[in-house]
């Protein structure tokens, strides 16, 4: 049956519903599953595998679990199996699963909208220290992620994060992902919408419904009311931005199908304005559209983003309204261009209400259960039971009084959680990489604090925002397609001939207003060892030949290959 557009149901390009089985998208009646990751939700709900975990697999260990659960359904639950030590990364794509899995997990916390309370966090804190060897990473989504978790301790792991209030439900698979949202929501003084109410309530209603816990892959998530658009909006598959409407005042702006991973995709506006209290309705219509719509016959176009380009904005607002939300949206206007470069909340800053908050770097996301716990202890010591995490793997404590700011900054910076960092300190993120990630090439984490240290000894005066992101392969979880010097993480040639751990360069990506992906010259490839010298001589070369204002991606984009190189 031909795509038309009174048939929103058919695949719009003729070649694809030419195949027998069209996309899989179940709002044209195919519902027999056409990979094993579909077939493995058809037989079971993800969700229902926390029961087999809490009654069989923690009672009789690793060996017991099956193997659908354990690369499948079991990431419904925030788990995944980690790399086993010392497997190089010229072997991760040759192996099969059973042979890189440890017998361990990565257990990832939700915290949906970075807000946590010290409680909250002095819990997470005390399960690193116990049942995690210490480790704790905050994510660029927002969430913290464990390694070494033995299947014997989720059950207990789970009970003492949910008497918090935390939860590790949809934190992986095929789900609704973590609600990432402006950490500073409700306190910030320049806030155009505080989208929190938001939040709470699509979680309410969202996760952990089975209506929408077989989506065709993840789903990502992003409200914000903050004008430094600080929530990477641009790249998840939906996103509430704040602004105000001429004649109805603050609401959001809305985005729908952004993704990076190997085939990236800027968000789309639908040109439509949604007011507070209807962003969980379209928030539901958009995941039902995903859920319905979305392709499930092959997994690496089974992205929200493949669907919206195929559709486009206009049709895919038109389904939306017609069929889901039965009503018109209200059209509006686009967001404002952010006035500031960084968008981290990093520093000293006045609340609304008179106190302030304070942002603060950790060394590439990387911290650990003791530290976690230390930074309740200070936020709690200076008056404050609030803390939030941001997408650029930062931490932020709310709701410090003027007297107690200065004391804050110092204690904070004894634990070399700088609120004052340098710009590569402030700028680079770096994905889990190969110490823990089965799909990664090189190592990640620790080159990225290693280039820290290398770029504030050979440029100090270096004063220019910059954002260095490590990727270990090429899925993107570190968004190197954005980030004004990208490197993605491959095996390469040295001088010697040698294969070595090293980088494909991405150069001149940015978000915000005039969001794009990073430049590759033909041929540019650094080994981790050239990495420092690279980054060094390309830097020196824009502090040279910028521009009064220039951006690092706008001198990027006009650059010869051969500064570049």
């Amino acid at each position: 049956m031909a795509a038309t557009p009174q048939n929103p149901a058919a695949a719009t390009p003729r070649r694809k519903v030419s195949r027998h089985r069209g996309e899989g998208q179940w709002a044209a009646g195919h519902f027999t599953p056409l990979n094993g990751n579909e077939q493995f939700k058809k037989d079971d709900d993800g969700l229902n595998v926390r029961t087999r975990i809490e009654t069989i697999y923690s009672k009789r260990g690793f060996d017991s679990i099956d193997p659908n659960d354990l690369r499948g359904r079991m990431r419904w639950w925030g788990l995944y199996t980690q790399r086993k030590p010392g497997i190089d990364g010229g072997k991760t794509a040759i192996l099969e699963p059973e042979e890189l899995d440890d017998e361990y997990f990565m257990l990832r916390v939700r915290i949906d909208g970075g807000r946590l309370t010290t409680r909250q966090l002095r819990v997470i804190g005390e399960i690193s220290q116990e049942f995690a060897r210490g480790t704790a990473d905050i994510t660029d989504r927002q969430n913290v992620q464990y390694h070494w978790i033995r299947i014997e301790d989720v059950p207990e792991i789970w009970n003492r994060l949910e008497a918090v209030g935390l939860s590790t439900t949809e934190a992986c698979g095929d789900t609704p992902r973590v609600i990432i949202g402006s950490p500073v929501a409700g306190i910030a003084e320049d806030e155009i919408i505080d989208g929190s109410p938001a939040i709470e309530e699509i979680h309410r209603r969202i996760i952990g419904n089975k209506a929408f816990s077989n989506l065709p892959r993840k789903f990502k998530s992003a409200i914000s009311g903050s004008p430094l658009l600080d929530v990477a909006h641009e790249i998840n598959d939906v996103a509430f931005v704040g602004v105000v409407h001429p004649e109805h005042g603050p609401g959001f702006d809305l985005w729908v199908g952004g993704g990076l991973s190997t085939n990236p995709k800027i968000g789309v506006r639908l040109g439509a304005w949604v007011p507070l209290d209807e962003v969980p309705d379209v928030y539901e219509g958009v995941i039902s559209i995903f859920r319905d719509y979305g392709y499930r016959r092959l997994r690496n176009r089974a992205r929200l983003k493949f669907l919206v380009a195929d559709w486009g904005a206009e049709k895919f607002r038109q389904v939306l309204e017609d069929e889901y939300l039965k009503r018109k949206l209200v059209d509006g206007p686009a967001p404002a261009q952010p006035v500031e470069r960084w968008r981290d909340h990093v520093g000293v800053h006045r609340q609304k209400d008179g106190r302030f908050y304070v942002g603060f770097a950790p060394r590439v996301g990387r911290v650990d259960g003791t530290t976690l716990t230390k930074i309740a202890d200070l936020a709690e010591a200076h008056g404050s039971g609030r803390v939030r995490t941001t997408v650029e793997q930062k931490m932020i404590i709310l709701d410090v009084e003027e007297g107690q700011v200065d004391s804050l900054v110092e204690s904070l910076e004894a634990l070399d959680l700088t609120a004052k960092p340098s710009p590569f300190r402030r700028g680079t993120m770096a994905c889990t990489g190969i110490e823990y990630c089965k799909l990664a090439i090189v190592e990640t984490k620790a080159r990225g604090a290693s280039l820290i240290d290398e770029l504030e000894r050979r440029i100090p005066d270096f004063d220019e925002p910059i954002t260095i992101n490590l990727n270990g392969c090429p899925n993107a979880c570190a968004r190197i397609q954005v980030a004004d010097i990208g490197l993605k993480g491959q095996l390469v040639l040295n001088d010697r001939g040698e294969q070595v751990e090293g980088y494909q360069v991405h150069l001149g990506g940015a978000l915000g207003l005039e969001a794009g992906f990073g430049r590759k010259v033909r041929g540019l490839k650094v080994t981790a060892e050239e990495l420092p010298d690279y980054v060094e001589r390309v830097l020196k070369r824009f502090q040279a030949e910028r521009e009064d204002g220039e951006r690092f991606a706008t001198w990027a984009a006009r650059a010869s290959e051969e500064a570049l190189s």
